[in-house]
């Protein structure tokens, strides 16, 4: 989409910075941030509403929702979003999708309405995308919804007028960079119809600082959510800011570029492991594979999943744009929002542990579950009630009583004197989560204990890149679930470590689940326990690329006697980029000392 794909993110940066060098373009100085001279006690106050709303909805809709994902009668393989530049559609071929777009089913009011009875707080839809398909009736081109189409109207201002009436925060996203349309945008890749080709600072003085001007003076949105970070001068980035001014309460994204850092991170498709500890940030997640409409596309996520997501976000506090993919006819798919309505049904009974909180407290719970936090109340999400019971330890505070947030029950709270608190089981569960609301004297106070890892039944130890600590220099959680890994060790100081514990000694081969570009292999590791070199060494084989993992075994035994110990992973060499990228140690027991 915008986004799509993070290579094609990161190969429409690259493209751009090529293509500006190409041209002799100035080389870019030190951008004007339009919040730069803001005062801390102002970005609070332009960011609270935003802070918590926790929930949103993301909507992309354009002429792609015309081929729905195929193109002369063929499905293509990309996002909906995407299609023109994925089939390289000459331009005036797709332009005339616009004299097949006439999407009389389009229903502000009945949209926004589906997004407040998820119980999302505000919606950002797509003025523009990178099609160049202005989704609102703008005056600086006739390529427009209104203009181009049978349909003569203006769904931008039908929106933020709906919106307004519900009381449903509204905002726009603009494709600012990528223009597949007008001559000069920036195409991610080379031009594929001399229709494109033109001056990138003519293109943004004619088309996307004129448009965004348009879209802030008109409509005043209360988020502008920009995508692909282009290769903007200061003069260009002025423009394209111009109108920051007359609405002193707008929040923009980190996708300018231009040296702009924005207002919020915006990790896409995953929920970062640790979130943005002191940064507003947001994922923005399909409900299926694709952003834009496509026909074909109909692995939806579970409403558990879509649940699960939320909370997680929540307790890392960071706010879930959800998207959307409305069709032609301009009517969001009937599986998406049957989803949708589930969800507002669980914030209904249960939003208070979510809207206005702040991150968990905790690093790592001891159930299935996450915890967020609201003035003197902490929020127990429990997606799986453990059989053993709910036991929490290092809660420092006074405890005056617990209660299932949904139905009120009141479950008996006991805590002892070295901070354990204990809650009884409810007499039902939810079975996407149960949200236990315990009242404290005061703000959440934890001295977490050290999280010891534990082999599991097995014996083995699995130690992932969620619960490894990064030292000196090492790599960088990113990623989060099955595909959360340490990257972009480029330091051969850098270590990783885990705390594990054992109760009998024993003996363990050693596996890494890796990755590593070609052009990087053959860094070699080794193993130390507590600090001292052991004989488990190997070194990093080639894989396709930074993202294809793979196996590899390391020589050698590991010998662990009974206890508290730290396994390291140290490089010992670097010949290449990067060490590599980790998703996890493995250690498999070969034998139980007697």
């Amino acid at each position: 989409m915008k986004i799509c794909c993070r290579f094609l993110l990161f190969a429409a940066v690259l493209g751009a910075v090529i293509v500006a060098m190409g041209s002799g373009r100035p080389a870019r100085a030190q951008s004007v941030d339009p919040n730069a001279n803001e005062t801390k006690q102002q970005r609070d106050a332009r960011m609270q509403w935003w802070r918590e709303a926790r929930f949103g909805m993301f909507i992309h809709w354009g002429l792609y929702s015309v081929p729905a994902g195929h193109y002369h009668g063929a499905p293509v393989p990309s996002a909906g979003e995407w299609i023109m530049h994925t089939a390289h559609i000459p331009v005036a071929e797709y332009a005339a999708f616009a004299q097949k777009f006439d999407p009389e089913q389009f229903n502000a009011d009945t949209i926004v309405g589906i997004a407040k009875q998820a119980g999302m707080k505000y919606i950002v839809m797509t003025a523009k995308h990178h099609e160049g398909f202005a989704m609102f009736h703008s005056t600086t081109d006739p390529y427009n919804i209104y203009d181009a189409t049978k349909f003569k109207r203006d769904p931008i201002q039908e929106m933020t007028d709906a919106a307004k009436k519900q009381g449903v925060k509204f905002g726009v996203y603009y494709s600012q960079n990528l223009d597949w349309h007008h001559p000069g945008g920036g195409t991610a890749g080379p031009a594929w119809d001399d229709a494109q080709k033109g001056d990138f600072d003519t293109y943004v003085k004619t088309i996307s600082a004129p448009q965004v001007k348009e879209l802030l003076t008109r409509y005043h949105p209360a988020v502008l959510w920009w995508d692909i970070r282009g290769p903007f001068t200061p003069d260009e980035v002025k423009l394209l800011t111009a109108s920051f001014a007359d609405d002193p309460g707008l929040i923009a994204n980190n996708r300018l570029g231009g040296g702009v850092p924005g207002d919020t991170e915006t990790p896409e498709q995953y929920i970062p492991a640790t979130g943005y500890p002191g940064k507003d940030w947001e994922t923005c997640m399909t409900i299926n594979n694709t952003w834009g409409y496509k026909s074909d596309d109909t692995n939806f996520k579970s409403v558990n999943t879509l649940l699960h997501n939320l909370i997680d976000i929540a307790s890392k506090g960071g706010n879930y744009l959800l998207n959307v993919g409305p069709d032609q006819n301009g009517v969001i798919p009937q599986p998406e929002v049957d989803r949708l309505l589930a969800m507002g049904k669980w914030l209904k009974a249960n939003g208070d542990g979510i809207y206005g909180t702040t991150a968990s407290p905790y690093k790592h719970l001891p159930f299935d579950g996450r915890a967020t936090v609201k003035g003197r109340t902490l929020y127990l999400h429990v997606f799986t009630w453990p059989q053993a019971g709910l036991v929490l330890a290092g809660l420092n505070n006074k405890v005056y009583g617990a209660k299932v947030l949904a139905t009120g029950e009141k479950l008996v709270a006991t805590k002892r004197n070295d901070g354990e608190l204990s809650i009884s089981a409810p007499s039902t569960t939810d079975p996407n989560a149960t949200t236990v609301a315990v009242a404290l004297d005061g703000p959440p106070s934890v001295t977490e204990p050290e999280y010891l890892i534990p082999p599991a039944a097995n014996g083995k130890y699995t130690l992932g890149a969620g619960d490894a600590v990064s030292d000196g220099n090492g790599p960088r959680l990113q990623g989060d679930g099955a595909k959360a890994n340490l990257g972009s060790w480029m330091n051969q100081s850098g270590t990783v470590h885990w705390r594990i514990t054992t109760a009998l000694a024993g003996e363990y081969s050693a596996s890494l689940s890796c990755s590593c570009a070609p052009n990087s292999a053959g860094s070699t590791v080794v193993i130390q326990v507590d600090g001292t070199d052991t004989t488990v060494t190997g070194i990093v084989a080639a894989t396709r690329s930074w993202t294809d993992f793979a196996n590899l075994n390391l020589g050698g035994t590991l010998n662990l006697s009974a206890g508290a110990h730290t396994v390291t992973i140290v490089p010992k060499s670097k010949p290449g980029l990067a060490v590599m990228n980790l998703r996890s140690l493995t250690l498999t027991p070969k034998a139980t000392a007697q």
